[in-house]
């Protein structure tokens, strides 16, 4: 295995970051990053020698050194200091200090590393922190927002995560966050996106996303800066147990189409995404439910008379950020019947012009839809013969 190659040259190899914070919380992590005070040249070699494929994906001048082993991925980083940063890129140097390699990185939680003998090496309180379910950056706040504006995010993100109320945070943090938060224009849309979704999909969104405004984040995020922020909170409850997708809860602060258009061009969101938080935007308010006996109906026709790709997964999202937990559910167990007459059945009944059949079908479309669906071909064509 590949730990016993590092122990047999003498280099160091620990696990690293987040898998130790998940580790630590019970969680399975999604990957295992190591770090080790061997170079990537050195473990360049020592792989080569012993036969282990090595993956090249351009992370070697940062130290890290991707290893295929067991149909598994395995990254493994040099020990590092940051030399220079501009708040986007970092230059770095390696070195064989482990605490100077935790100094560097974002939040306590994310700055232990595990021996593979379980011993635990945290040189800033990170466990004490995890286990309290505080949020803090490693060091001065400022310095570490400084080296990458995007931890600015990252802290939300990792508060939505793990701290268990609203509105535990330092003071001097908050303080750190509002002087820097000019630094997130120069971040690139792409990356904020992937941060800001895992905001959105999190715990207390709703008292994440105020914050976001009262520390002047939110306009260089290209979020709206009259976000609507009543409807945010209102909508945000709504969804809590639905599992949207981020643009549902997102939507909420928009107050038209112009937003939307605003976000994209500053996130580059995927077209899926643009076309539901447009969808949104348009029908929340008039594709209501109705009242009577089949509530249902309005967005059953929406979707019966739509023309274009997944309508429904658009409804269902509407009907989330609704809160029509019921509807929802009746809705995703609805499949769309098909229309029993076609033009063939028509003409065996002496409708012969293609015109004439055109007009027949579309009256007896609305006639189907008025019985919500349910008349037969037999009924349909009785009913032709009234028209």
């Amino acid at each position: 295995s590949f730990p016993e190659l590092f122990e047999k040259k003498n280099y160091e190899l620990r696990i690293a970051g987040g898998a130790v914070r998940d580790l630590l919380s019970g969680v399975t992590p999604q990957d295992i990053d190591f770090a080790t005070t061997a170079t990537p040249a050195e473990m360049k070699e020592m792989f080569t020698a012993a036969g282990v494929r090595l993956i090249n994906n351009k992370g070697e001048k940062h130290g890290t050194i991707t290893a295929r082993l067991h149909e598994q991925n395995f990254e493994i980083t040099t020990l590092r200091i940051d030399v220079v940063t501009d708040g986007r890129h970092a230059e770095v140097e390696f070195t064989t200090d482990w605490h100077k390699d935790a100094e560097r990185r974002d939040l306590t939680v994310n700055s232990m590393f595990l021996g593979l003998d379980g011993t635990l090496y945290d040189f800033f309180n990170g466990y004490e922190d995890l286990k309290s379910k505080k949020i803090r950056f490693v060091g001065k706040a400022t310095e570490r927002i400084q080296e990458d504006y995007l931890r600015i995010l990252r802290y939300f993100r990792f508060y939505g995560r793990i701290a268990e109320k609203p509105g535990d945070h330092e003071p001097n943090t908050l303080e750190a966050i509002k002087e820097n938060a000019k630094g997130l224009a120069g971040i690139s849309g792409e990356r904020i996106w992937v941060e800001l979704k895992k905001i959105l999909l999190g715990n207390h969104v709703n008292h994440l996303v105020q914050l976001m405004y009262e520390l002047d984040i939110a306009q260089y995020i290209g979020l709206p800066l009259d976000g609507n922020l009543e409807e945010f909170a209102r909508v945000t409850k709504n969804l809590q147990n639905l599992s949207p997708k981020p643009m549902t809860v997102l939507t909420s602060l928009f107050k038209g189409k112009d937003d939307v258009t605003n976000l994209d061009l500053r996130l580059k969101i995927s077209k899926e995404e643009k076309n539901l938080g447009l969808f949104l935007v348009k029908h929340r308010q008039e594709l209501t439910k109705a009242s009577g006996p089949e509530p249902l109906r309005p967005y059953q026709d929406f979707l019966m008379d739509s023309r274009e790709a997944n309508t429904n997964s658009k409804i269902f999202e509407l009907l989330k950020y609704q809160g029509e937990e019921q509807l929802l559910k009746e809705m995703q167990e609805w499949t769309v019947p098909s229309f029993p007459v076609s033009g063939h059945d028509l003409r065996k009944m002496g409708v012969s012009s293609g015109k004439e059949i055109g007009t027949a079908l579309q009256q007896l479309r609305d006639e189907w839809k008025k019985s919500g669906y349910h008349m037969d071909k037999e009924e349909l064509l009785s009913c032709l013969k009234k028209l």
